[in-house]
């Protein structure tokens, strides 16, 4: 597997200082994982590898549909931002978060169990979805998007 270390090291770097500096991170996919990591979680390096009867993360269909659905837990910033406890969202991962570090809260799953969404309370605005919201799937998409800008004005 060919892995972009000096991409992963700059993005970390970035990251790092946002939330230093309590600025507003919203981190997509990768991101999201990048975020788990930074926070002190882990990864499942290949979900089909390490999860049985796991769903098509990296769905076959167009990014533009829907590939799953993903549960968000009430109370959560995701939930408060989305009034909804479940989105259709469009996957294209292989990787996901697989523990969580200190005080992490995942705010939404797949039916498989896979972390499809994380936060962090300690920030003004610390969220990661595993997902592409700016695909607009759902209108909880747009209203994450719009609730990112609104935290950065």
């Amino acid at each position: 597997m060919k892995t972009k270390d000096g991409r992963t090291a700059f993005e970390s770097a970035i990251l790092k200082g946002a939330l230093k500096r309590d600025m507003p991170v919203l981190g997509i996919c990768g991101g999201q994982q990048l975020l788990n990591v930074v926070l002190g979680g882990t990864l499942i390096q290949h979900i089909p590898a390490e999860v049985d009867d796991a769903l098509a993360h990296e769905q076959p269909n167009p990014r533009t549909e829907p590939g799953h659905v993903v549960h968000v837990v009430k109370g959560t910033l995701l939930y408060r931002i989305t009034g909804s406890e479940a989105l259709a969202v469009n996957s294209a991962h292989h990787q996901a978060a697989k523990d969580v570090g200190r005080d992490v809260i995942v705010n939404a799953t797949a039916d498989d169990g896979i972390i499809e969404g994380i936060e962090h309370p300690r920030y003004r605005f610390c969220l990661g979805v595993q997902w592409h919201p700016e695909y607009l799937i759902s209108p909880g998409d747009g209203r994450i998007l719009d609730a990112f800008v609104a935290a950065a004005a």
